[in-house]
Formats: C-alpha cells, sequence, structure tokens
C-alpha cells in the first residue's frame, strides 16, 4: 500500500513536501516515482528515484525545483517542492515497482503499484 500525505494549497513561490509511506512491500527492493495529473490532462511523470537511491530523474518541468528522496529505514519516498508555480496545480501520486532497472522509469507503465493521491494546488 501507498499512502501520500503533504499536499495542499500554497502560494505560488512556496514549497510543500509530499510524503509517500510504503507498507506490505519490501520498499529496499522498489523503484518510487512521483507522477502527476491536472484536471483534463494525461497523467504525467514529475520524478524518480531507483531502488538504491543512486539515480534520480526529473520531468524538465520540475528540475530544479523539485528533488526526489528517499529514507528505507522508514519505508518513505519524499517529493520536496519549490518555488511551486500555479500550472504545478495537480493531483500528485506516488508509484512503485519492485526492481533493479530503471530503462523506462519515467514511464508510468513501468510502475505496477499505485497510491490514491494527494491534491497541491498553487494560487498565482
Amino acid at each position: 500500500q501507498l499512502v501520500e500525505s503533504g499536499g495542499g494549497l500554497v502560494q505560488a513561490g512556496g514549497s510543500l513536501r509530499l510524503s509517500c509511506a510504503s507498507s506490505g512491500r519490501t520498499f529496499r527492493n522498489d523503484a518510487m516515482g512521483w507522477f502527476r495529473q491536472a484536471p483534463g490532462k494525461e497523467r504525467e511523470f514529475v520524478a524518480a528515484i531507483s531502488w538504491s537511491g543512486a539515480s534520480t530523474y526529473y520531468a524538465d518541468s520540475v528540475k530544479g525545483r523539485f528533488t526526489i528522496s528517499r529514507d528505507n529505514a522508514k519505508n518513505t519516498v519524499y517529493l520536496q517542492m519549490n518555488s511551486l508555480k500555479p500550472e504545478d496545480t495537480a493531483v500528485y501520486y506516488c508509484a512503485a515497482e519492485m526492481t533493479y532497472k530503471i530503462d523506462g522509469i519515467t514511464d508510468k507503465e513501468f510502475f505496477g503499484s499505485w497510491g490514491q493521491g494527494t491534491q497541491v494546488t498553487v494560487s498565482s
């Protein structure tokens, strides 16, 4: 089970930190990702981290503003979001896949398990 938290309403330029707590899985073996979906749009890749944490990946739209990290002791992956923009408004989803592979990690089809999502709203 994946449970996201940390979403909310923030003004443009502000920050939020999303958390995704994993349970019932061997978290340390999972590649983890964050995706988002705005109303009327397809779910899109935001960030991903390999099982070891050694490799991270970002969408161009968030590079330099967002940071993905993981704490295997807490079975949790984080998304630190800084300099938020109104176009970052979306439901943010956490995803997991038990794999050591990284090919395709930016594709939503790579991940087999998903959380319920947390709403992030950035006001202008």
